[in-house]
């Protein structure tokens, strides 16, 4: 009886030692890198304020976050990204391809609790982007034409008329949700929409609509140090 006693006690002190070791060791700061697909596309409305017909393209991100404990499960993520982001629009032979460059901060609250042999996550939070690249393709036949993307605020009268220009401060919110396993893998899906018009003002245009917002969703796989 005394023996089945103490193989309980010892029994329990082991549950109790590895339930606070994963609990210390998910308490601790630490990094991660991941990258992944975007499926993104350019929402909202043209000049003539109608809505904008576009299509998804496929881009990709890679960075880092660095993940800091705030209180038991929940912790706060900054990050650093690059990301590939624009859409495709079709209008009768003519096909033009919107693609730009972004170094992007998202800045997250995580709840990350345990689950099976891994931790579930969900995270939401603001992110800041600034455009650094992109490129506009028409195709139309056998006929292409490419222009790099020039960033402005405001497209004055003088202006290439045919340089496509887009603002480079973006900021919107993002949301994800994953898993991470034991040993540091994870991979987590997430969705993004943009808050700012990342048009610029067009002196081209009189009573110019437009209104052009980032909005997209991605799938990422990392590793956690």
């Amino acid at each position: 009886m005394k023996s089945k006693l103490f193989l309980l006690v010892i029994a329990g002190m082991l549950t109790v030692s590895v339930s606070m070791a994963q609990s210390t060791d998910r308490a601790k700061s630490s990094f991660g890198v991941l990258g992944g697909i975007n499926f993104q596309n350019l929402n909202g409305k043209d000049a003539s304020g109608d809505k904008l017909e576009n299509d998804l393209i496929i881009g990709f991100h890679v960075g880092v976050n660095f993940q800091v404990p705030i209180v038991p499960e929940f912790y706060f993520q900054p990050g650093l990204l690059f990301s590939t982001k624009g859409a495709k629009n079709t209008s009768g032979s003519l096909t033009g391809t919107t693609k730009i460059s972004y170094i992007e901060m998202p800045l997250n609250l995580v709840y990350k609790a345990m689950l099976g042999n891994g931790y579930v996550m969900l995270g939401f939070g603001p992110y800041i982007g600034y455009g650094i690249g992109g490129k506009v393709k028409v195709e139309g036949g056998a006929v292409t034409v490419e222009n790099d993307i020039e960033f402005k605020n405001v497209v004055e009268i003088g202006d290439d008329p045919l340089t496509p220009y887009y603002k480079a401060f973006d900021v919107g919110a993002n949301m994800f949700a994953g898993y991470e396993m034991q040993n540091g893998i994870f991979a987590q899906i997430n969705t993004q929409f943009g808050l700012l018009k990342i048009n610029p003002e067009n002196k081209y245009i009189a009573d110019d609509k437009s209104s052009v917002k980032n909005v997209g969703f991605g799938i990422s796989l990392g590793y956690r140090f």
